[in-house]
């Protein structure tokens, strides 16, 4: 009997984990399984409630991805209710969430995933964090605290808290904009934009080239990719959902119909479930031959779409694509993709900011809303990728269902299958140092998971073992 190598706990990413590397007697890997041992229960609580205080419940999920659900939350309650929304509620909407994915974006890229190419992958775990670019590129660093700060308080400005925003409300949006404010964050989103400019420049100029071997050939999969377009083109908060195949195939629909497409499988191993592409008719995780696997998030965003709407974008997509090919596969371009997710959310911004509807008064940004029994599903792109609330009421506007599909469910398969992957390339004969172990771990931060959102409800049963693994005790949902 093989032995197995654990990662416990898994660093610098959203919620708790661990991973397990299977290895046969040769000390070669067989498997590997990324445990998630978060769980948030969310979907059951929300029973009962009034449709309209989701929008400020479902932020608590996480405190990283409050905007995304808050979002999501407000398009399934106005789906509920039957409105369609203001044109200027829609952009001040489109505005926050930009401001949002912004500070999102430049934290995962620098806090997160940067120590692995600032520092280096092989670097000492003590120095591999933010500590320690801090200590090697001190004004960077102190340059992506002020970019942060800036935008968590416009964002605080527009959704009245920072972190657990309220202002999006049924119907639209639940405060005007002054004039001042919206002077005031002209300038800050300039500086934002510059920022942004400034990050993937430096990193095409400094982290990539270092790392382009790794970044073409560590873990890759082959799989079809989810996410948002508007007129083909790439959109955080309204469009369709299209799918990308590996073959470049496309199909699109609307987010309402995403249960004729997106089915979920459940493990045993781990409180995340595993959604798959439904009419591929079974799901399997078999490296050569993967069935029903799909990804989201911000490479997901990049190769299904047809062009980005905003110019400097759009230049770096084309420059991309000359590179890598569409759809790209490499895990490790989701941080390139980021970047340009980034950089399109700063230029979005920035065009939003000045348009005059923003300024508009209390009565042009909200309609009224009646409670009633319907069905509603709100779609955002969040930065983690594809964000699906479907709400059910009653005639009193109680919820009686909720189903929350979350990105990092969708890159679930793809997450254990390049984890694999790198971990078949990397450990030969059982021999792997901390380098090799933390480039195991690069595969899931490339994907920015977020374990809150993602084991957001218990299905089926949980079986709890001794130290022998004997089941000691089995706990069912109900």
């Amino acid at each position: 009997m093989g032995k197995k190598i654990v990662i416990d706990p898994t660093t610098r990413l959203e919620g708790h984990a661990k991973v397990q590397i299977f290895l046969d007697d040769e000390g070669n890997v067989t498997d590997v399984q990324f445990n998630t041992i978060d769980l948030r229960g969310f979907e059951r609580f929300c029973i009962g409630r009034p449709v309209e205080e989701l929008p400020r419940i479902t932020p608590r999920i996480c405190g990283v991805c409050p905007w995304a659900h808050h979002m999501a939350s407000a398009k399934a309650t106005d789906a509920v209710f039957g409105v369609d929304i203001p044109e200027a509620a829609k952009k001040i909407r489109e505005l926050a969430y930009s401001i949002y994915f912004i500070e999102d974006h430049t934290l995962h890229f620098y806090f997160l995933a940067g120590p692995d190419f600032i520092m280096g992958p092989d670097a000492d775990y003590n120095e591999r964090n933010i500590v320690g670019i801090a200590k090697k590129v001190p004004d960077i660093a102190k340059r992506v605290i002020k970019m942060r700060w800036m935008a968590q308080m416009m964002c605080q400005t527009l959704g009245g808290r920072a972190i657990h925003p309220v202002s999006a409300v049924p119907g639209g949006w639940s405060r005007p904009i002054t004039k001042d404010e919206a002077e005031k964050m002209k300038e800050q989103i300039r500086e934002l934009l510059d920022f942004a400019v400034f990050s993937i420049k430096y990193a095409k100029e400094n982290i990539f080239p270092n790392y382009i071997d790794e970044i073409k050939n560590l873990g890759v999969i082959k799989t079809s990719f989810l996410g948002l377009v508007k007129d083909g083109k790439m959109n955080f908060y309204d469009g369709t959902l299209r799918i990308i195949h590996a073959d470049g195939s496309t199909e699109e629909f609307a987010p309402s119909d995403y249960l004729d497409y997106i089915s979920e499988k459940v493990m045993p191993w781990t409180y995340m479930k595993f959604p798959y592409y439904k009419k591929a008719g079974d799901f399997s995780m078999d490296l050569e031959n993967p069935i029903g696997i799909y990804r989201v998030n911000a490479l997901a965003r990049i190769n299904v779409c047809d062009e980005i709407a905003t110019p400097l974008a759009n230049e770096e997509l084309k420059e991309f694509r000359k590179e890598f090919g569409r759809p790209a596969q490499q895990p490790l371009l989701y941080h390139w993709a980021r970047l340009i997710n980034l950089l399109y959310a700063a230029e979005r911004a920035a065009e939003l900011i000045e348009d005059p509807d923003i300024t508009k008064s209390s009565k042009e940004i909200r309609v009224k809303v009646e409670p009633k029994a319907g069905r509603g599903v709100g779609v955002v792109e969040a930065p983690r990728g594809t964000l699906i609330h479907d709400y059910e009421t009653d005639e009193n506007g109680l919820i009686k269902d909720v189903n929350l599909i979350v990105a990092t469910q969708q890159n679930n398969a793809g997450i254990h299958m390049a984890m694999k992957k790198a971990a078949m390339q990397l450990i030969k004969n059982g021999k792997y140092d901390q380098g090799i172990l933390n480039r195991i771990e690069m595969m899931y931060r490339a994907y920015d998971p977020c374990l809150a959102c993602a084991t957001h409800n218990l299905v089926g049963k949980v079986e709890i073992v001794d130290s022998k693994g004997k089941v000691i005790e089995i706990l069912t949902k109900g």
